[in-house]
């Protein structure tokens, strides 16, 4: 199985909408709305999230992939 941390970081959105979002992490007041550190089990399912975060926030998020992790059994490129 492959897993995938990131980074996810959100601006411009209104506290109403960040109550809604899928994942815990910390508001922030600056450049920043709000941060949290993201588990993936694979990058489809990085993909999926990021379609849902779109419909909730719009095109205010980034996510920086800052780990990736490999079990043996995981298909080699």
């Amino acid at each position: 199985m492959n897993e995938l941390e990131a980074i996810l970081l959100i601006w411009g959105v209104r506290d109403e909408v960040l109550e809604k979002l899928p994942v815990e992490g910390y508001w922030l007041y600056g450049e920043y709305d709000f941060i949290a550190k993201v588990d993936f089990k694979d990058e489809t399912r990085l993909e999926e999230f990021k379609i849902e975060l779109h419909r909730l926030v719009g095109n205010n998020f980034t996510i920086y992939p800052v780990k990736f992790s490999f079990s043996k059994e995981s298909p080699k490129e």
